[in-house]
This record gives C-alpha cells, sequence and structure tokens, in this order.
C-alpha cells in the first residue's frame, strides 16, 4: 500500500511539499500547548484538516481525544490542554463561550485552554469572547493559515464555502484577500511566478494584493528557482454558466448526484455488502453511509474520474478482464520462482479487485440517477437552452417542473442556464417564472429571486453576447466522441466549458486572438509580469511558447475564484495530456463547486413573522 498522501508528490510539481509544511506548522502550533490536549474541532474543518495530518500522527504530540464542537459541551477527560480549532465566526465564538463556562463550572483538575484561528485571528470574535467574559480564560490565541490545501498531484482547494456568496453578493472579499495570501505561499515553495494573466474585478483585486504584498517583502523572496510559469486567474462570474450546467464525467457525477466532500463521498451501504441483493430489506442490513475517499491513490479511479460517463462502462468491462486474467496466473506457474512472483503480485491485484468492485458499485448507483426521467429530461432541456433553441419564452419542461414542485434548486439552475443563453429573460417571461414559483414554494424565496439577480446569475433581457462567444470559442462541438475525445467538450457532452477554452486560448496562441471576445466577457483583463530573482532566471519563458527554456512542457497555475467544478478539472488534465496542448495545469479554487452548491450558498428564506392584532 503507498504512503498516506504518496499521491500528492507524482505530479508535475511535488504538492507534497506544501502538505508538509502546514503539517509541520499546525504541530508546532499544537506543541505550545505542553501537555496531554483534547483537540476540540469545529465540524467545517475536520474534513481539511484530515488531508494534512491524520491522527496517529496528532497522538504522537500528546493528542488523547477529539471532540465536535457543540454548544452542549464536552465529555469528561482528564487532558491538561484543552484545545479548540475554529474559523473566525461569531456564532462559533458564543458556543467556545458555553464550552468554557461550564468546564469552569465542573472544578476539579485545571484545563489550560487555546484557541487556534483558521485561517487567521479576527477582532471581531475577540471582542466577543471579551464580552461573554472567557476572554481572559484562554491561556493563548493563536492562528493558522490553512489556506489552499493538496487535494490531489494537481488539485487544490482553499474549501472556503461562502466565497463566491461573499465576493458577489455581499461585497466581502475577505476570502481574496486568502486567495492573495496562499498564492505567496505557493510563491515562496515553488518560485516567483513570471507571468501572471488574470480576468474578472476579483482576479485584478487578488494581483494588486500580491503586489501590495511582495512591496512588503523588500527583495526578501526565497531564492528558488521558479517551477510554474504562469498564473491565470478566473471569476466565477466570467463563467456563469458551466456550473449551473449537470456534469457528465464520472467525477462530476458522483459530486452532483451525492456531493464530494474533501475528496470524500458516503454511499448507501448496502451496494458495497457482500451478497447486497439478499440483505436488502433484511432487518440486519447496514443502515449509515458508506465513507470512501477518492484520489489518484486509486489506479481504477485515476483513469474513470475525469472520463465521460458513457465511456465507464467499458473501461471497467476491461479492467475486469486484465484481473481476471491475472489471477488466472496462478494455474499456470509451475516453478518455485513463478510461484513466487504470483505472491509478490497478490496484495496488489487484490486492492485492484476491490477497486474494481467498489467502482463498479458506484457506477451502478450513478446509472440509476441518469437514468431517471428527471435527469434526462433536464439535460434535454440543458442542451436546447446552449444550443440556443426555445431560450425566448416560457419553457414547458420548466413550466411543467414547476407545477410538479421539483427540487426548487433544479428549477432555478434551469432557469439561470436560460437567462445566460438568452443573454437575460424577456420581463415578461421573468416575471411569468418569478410568479410561479412565489406561488408554488412560497413567497420566502422571493430573496434567493432577488439574490441570483444580484449575482448576474439572473438578469433581464440585454445585449445579445452569448451567441457571439459561443461562435468565436467554439462553444459547441457536434459530433462529440464520448469515447475517445479530441476536444474539452465531451465533459458536458458536446459543450466546451467557456472558463477552459480561455485557459486554452491562453496557451495557444494566446489570449490578443480573442481580445474582442474577452471584451464582452465582465471585468477587465490582467496582464502582469514579475521579475525573478537575478541567477534564477533559466527558466523564465515567454507565454507565446510552449515549453520551458529547458524544453519541458510549461506549467501554468489555473486558480478559480468563486469556485470549480470536477468537470472543468477534467477538461484541463485533458488538455495537459494532448501531444499538441505544451501546458501542464495545476488548479487552484475558492471551492469545489457544482450548480446546486452555488443556488444554495445564495440561498436565503424570508422569516414568517405573526402579528399579534391585539
Amino acid at each position: 500500500m503507498a504512503a498516506l498522501g504518496a499521491h500528492l508528490s507524482s505530479g508535475k510539481i511535488n504538492l507534497g511539499l506544501l502538505r508538509d509544511c502546514y503539517r509541520r506548522e499546525f504541530l508546532e502550533c499544537l506543541d505550545k500547548c505542553l501537555g496531554t490536549k483534547a483537540l476540540v474541532w469545529d465540524d467545517a474543518l475536520t474534513g481539511p484538516f484530515g488531508l494534512i495530518a491524520e491522527y496517529s500522527l496528532l497522538k504522537e504530540h500528546e493528542v488523547e481525544k477529539m471532540f465536535p464542537l457543540r454548544s452542549a459541551g464536552l465529555p469528561q477527560s482528564n487532558v491538561q490542554n484543552i484545545v479548540f480549532i475554529t474559523r473566525p465566526k461569531l456564532d462559533l465564538m458564543e458556543i467556545i463561550a458555553q464550552n468554557i463556562l461550564q468546564e469552569e463550572q465542573k472544578g476539579g483538575f485545571r484545563k489550560e485552554f487555546t484557541l487556534i484561528f483558521v485561517p487567521r485571528k479576527s477582532l471581531l470574535c475577540e471582542k466577543k469572547l471579551k464580552q461573554m467574559a472567557v476572554y481572559g480564560s484562554l491561556a493563548s490565541v493563536e492562528e493558522f493559515n490553512l489556506s489552499l490545501i493538496p487535494f490531489d498531484c494537481d488539485l487544490l482547494s482553499m474549501e472556503m464555502e461562502t466565497s463566491f456568496r461573499e465576493c458577489y453578493l455581499e461585497n466581502d472579499f475577505t476570502s481574496m484577500f486568502y486567495a492573495a495570501q496562499s498564492l505567496m505561499t505557493i510563491q515562496s515553495l515553488y518560485g516567483v511566478i513570471p507571468y501572471i494573466f488574470g480576468k474578472g474585478d476579483c482576479a485584478k483585486h487578488v494581483v494588486d494584493l500580491m503586489r501590495r504584498m511582495k512591496s512588503e517583502l523588500s527583495g526578501s523572496e526565497a531564492q528558488i528557482t521558479p517551477q510554474i510559469d504562469n498564473l491565470l486567474i478566473l471569476d466565477r462570474t466570467v463563467d456563469l454558466l458551466t456550473p449551473m450546467l449537470s456534469q457528465l464525467t464520472y467525477e462530476g457525477l458522483i459530486d452532483e448526484i451525492f456531493g464530494l466532500n474533501n475528496t470524500s463521498v458516503k454511499l448507501p451501504p448496502e451496494k458495497f455488502t457482500p451478497g447486497n441483493q439478499q440483505q436488502q430489506g433484511s432487518s440486519d442490513a447496514p443502515t449509515e453511509l458508506k465513507k470512501f475517499i477518492l484520489n489518484s491513490s486509486d489506479e481504477l479511479f485515476a483513469d474513470l474520474r475525469d472520463k465521460n460517463f458513457n465511456a465507464v462502462g467499458s473501461i471497467v468491462s476491461r479492467k475486469a478482464k486484465v484481473i481476471t486474467a491475472e489471477f488466472d496466473e496462478r494455474h499456470s506457474a509451475k516453478t518455485v520462482g513463478e510461484m513466487k512472483h504470483f505472491v509478490s503480485k497478490l496484495p496488489h491485484l487484490q486492492a485492484a479487485r476491490q477497486s474494481l468492485a467498489i467502482h463498479t458499485s458506484i457506477a451502478e448507483l450513478i446509472k440509476e440517477a441518469t437514468d431517471q426521467d428527471e435527469f434526462m429530461d433536464s439535460l434535454r432541456c440543458q442542451q436546447e437552452f446552449i444550443n440556443s433553441l426555445e431560450t425566448d419564452k416560457i419553457h414547458p419542461y420548466i413550466e411543467e417542473a414547476i407545477a410538479k414542485q421539483v427540487d426548487l434548486t433544479k428549477v432555478l439552475r434551469l432557469i439561470c442556464i436560460q437567462s445566460y443563453c438568452n443573454d437575460g429573460l424577456k420581463q415578461k417571461v421573468l416575471d411569468f417564472y418569478k410568479r410561479e414559483i412565489i406561488q408554488t414554494y412560497g413567497y420566502e424565496h422571493l430573496l434567493t429571486l432577488m439574490n441570483l439577480e444580484k449575482t448576474g446569475l439572473l438578469s433581464q433581457h440585454g445585449n445579445r453576447t452569448y451567441a457571439v462567444i459561443r461562435k468565436s470559442l467554439r462553444l459547441m462541438v457536434e459530433d462529440v466522441n464520448e469515447q475517445n475525445p479530441n476536444d474539452i467538450s465531451y465533459v458536458y457532452s458536446g459543450y466546451a466549458p467557456l472558463s477552459v477554452r480561455l485557459a486554452q486560448y491562453l496557451a495557444r496562441p494566446g489570449w490578443r486572438s480573442i481580445t474582442e471576445v474577452l471584451n464582452l466577457l465582465p471585468g477587465p483583463k490582467v496582464e502582469e509580469i514579475q521579475q525573478i530573482p537575478v541567477g534564477l532566471r533559466k527558466r523564465r519563458t515567454s507565454i507565446s511558447s510552449s515549453h520551458s527554456s529547458t524544453g519541458e512542457q510549461k506549467v501554468t497555475l489555473v486558480f478559480f475564484l468563486g469556485g470549480v467544478t470536477y468537470a472543468e478539472i477534467a477538461a484541463l488534465r485533458f488538455l495537459a495530456q494532448q501531444d499538441d496542448g505544451g501546458t501542464d495545469y495545476i488548479i487552484a479554487t475558492t471551492k469545489i463547486i457544482t450548480g446546486k452548491s452555488v443556488i444554495k450558498s445564495i440561498t436565503d428564506k424570508l422569516e414568517v413573522v405573526k402579528l399579534n392584532p391585539f
């Protein structure tokens, strides 16, 4: 079995270095608390921290207990230190204060309390703790700057769930500061990135922040030969269409249907129990969801994850035949040497067979969902919109879905797609949808509709731009080959993600060839050249060149502000594998998203207020 996290080191740049850097800093933070410890976790941080420091490592640093942060208080423990690890959120400060007060009331053995803010301290939070008379009880208040978390050898995420809402709805750019800071951390480990490109208001904001942070370093940058040639920063508002569409890659569908969280997914257990056909419905069948970690350390998953789902069946079938043939080799092994060779392969073969069984079951679960009429009808509706068909009038499928009270998030996704592909909806169409939604689902959703308009996901009819963008960037590709694709459009069965097309054009032939299209997209264009420390110039290359001066493929870091989908990640990986691409991609984002998660993040409900007539 490969060492934990070994897959992080197998990419074009070694992201294991970043994980090791976080581990070291976190353990140093913990070691400031002398003696035994109980860690009290903010739920949202357990997944990200699980990717950088496993429990066995924490135990070596005197961590004896771990508890979730709950208002009900902490279980009994005889540790010397209680360490709260939390995001800087005011509501969490109230729970921490309750926990400290309850512990102090218990009396007995006195414990030391430490608070670690992730990623930064907050004056407002500290003020809140002072108001609740517990700040003085804290022996120490620390901060741990966990920003870009390595998910895989080419994928990093900040896992900031509310970044889209904060930036594009509330005009709160705190997450952009963290993004700029994380990029400075990347440069401290992998060298200064010579060329920076960006599109969008937030992209410009991040580049401006990086410039200011660099000036504060006053020439004390790490003397490291640049390993990343280009940085491309894209606002999510530059391409609001792509995340609204249903992803059709294997990993994208897992996220759409079941939800992937910090590279893990929880699935119905009955599919993964031996003889599950007999057990279903029996009283002793397992009920708790089964958790699976999905990353490139699983060879079969690495093969499947970026494929269109229609190509998955043939790959699984082929893999099954290979594994069966390798197991059958034991019958032909006659000499001791041959037997020894087979035995040495056995652990790998057994792991491969187990992986095959897992992914066969996952594929069956996905097929059950995608075979549903609702999924196929929705997909057909989406295909009509992105082909600019039936976009300027009330769509019968959406009207029917509202009447059937289909999940509102699914309805809103379709309306947002129609709005984007029609460059906004005609007033009468927009009014009809709003009226039907409020009458069917309740007036409390009025705020959500307003939020969709504020973020640009829903708008009134304006200038015709989508048709020009679609044609200029060749967003729609006919006769796409889903089994053996030759274009990124395979990830959406015919639609090429606009965001990834921008990355593709930047690599070759350059953005100058699409200046008119870039001007149609929201926000400014950013181009910046960063000076590389003297003596480290051997890798500096021109963007127009597809290879670095060492003759290797260039490395481009693409940073999505406001989120990225697994289908877009698959499309960038596809480009990196092309012989004529000339560019390898590292993908970074504030959050890995789906259309569902974006809409949920900006969903608000009006509170029902009961008026007393007397």
